[in-house]
């Protein structure tokens, strides 16, 4: 597309009706505010086919807690700015997790376990509604846990671990099925960032933390699809139940 970061309307109306649909699903996300048609012409080849057509430009006006991403925090620890750093996570950790203690000596690592379990939860609240993000680097990743970036995103029709949303994603490395991991390695970008301002105590919690992740995504997954199947208590054999209707239904 050029890289002209303009939006048509055609999507802009899409993003917004989707992102208060999450909002009324009870998935974590920013909201529509408002959708404004522009007067400029954009030029878009809707199919990907060679045929270019002219198409009314829009903006759509989101709003959320904060804005404030993984790659925010990623890109002052590659550069070096670490008192930068420093200043911008005790920033964010005092308006936005006021359970974690300013004063607090292990207030990042604190903070990078709530990252961890929030980030299990959020995608594992996208997989029991087939919602694909579509481009989950760490730049569109929320810093609170919330479906911040409505670019090139859907919903499966049928379960399809395959199911792609963004055509320019010729890898498929932002499949659904690869959203838990990309998850993974997104928090471990966040670890890599964080590294700088802890002590070798910390940074040895905090590999565990991460190590735990999976067990928080698996344990939230099988909540919320033994929800769907109104399935109570506990059985040992819930979980081959729920593989084995999802394996059914990508055989249908």
């Amino acid at each position: 597309r050029n890289g002209d970061g303009r939006a048509v309307l055609r999507s802009s109306v899409r993003e917004f009706l989707c992102s208060e649909a999450m909002h009324y699903l009870g998935i974590p996300t920013s909201r529509a505010a408002s959708l404004v048609v522009s007067d400029d012409d954009v030029w878009r080849d809707q199919f990907y086919n060679g045929n270019i057509k002219k198409e009314r430009g829009a903006i759509v006006l989101r709003l959320a807690k904060s804005w404030f991403r993984i790659g925010s925090l990623e890109i002052l620890a590659h550069s070096g700015e670490l008192d930068l750093l420093r200043r911008l996570l005790d920033f964010i950790i005092q308006e936005h997790f006021p359970s974690i203690a300013m004063n607090d000596s292990n207030r990042y690592l604190e903070f990078f376990s709530t990252a961890v379990s929030e980030t299990a939860n959020l995608i594992s609240l996208w997989m029991s509604v087939g919602f694909a993000h579509g481009v989950c680097n760490t730049d569109n990743f929320s810093l609170l846990s919330i479906t911040i970036d409505y670019g090139p995103f859907g919903f499966m029709d049928s379960y399809d671990p395959n199911f792609v949303p963004n055509t320019s994603d010729d890898e498929r490395r932002y499949k659904i099925g690869n959203q838990a991991s990309v998850g993974l390695f997104n928090l471990s970008k966040l670890l890599q960032a964080l590294k700088p301002l802890l002590d070798p105590r910390q940074k040895q919690l905090a590999s565990q933390i991460l190590k735990g992740y999976g067990e928080h995504y698996y344990s939230r997954f099988t909540e919320l699809f033994k929800t769907k199947l109104g399935l109570l208590g506990e059985n040992e054999n819930d979980n081959y139940l729920i593989a084995f209707l999802l394996k059914v239904s990508l055989l249908c």
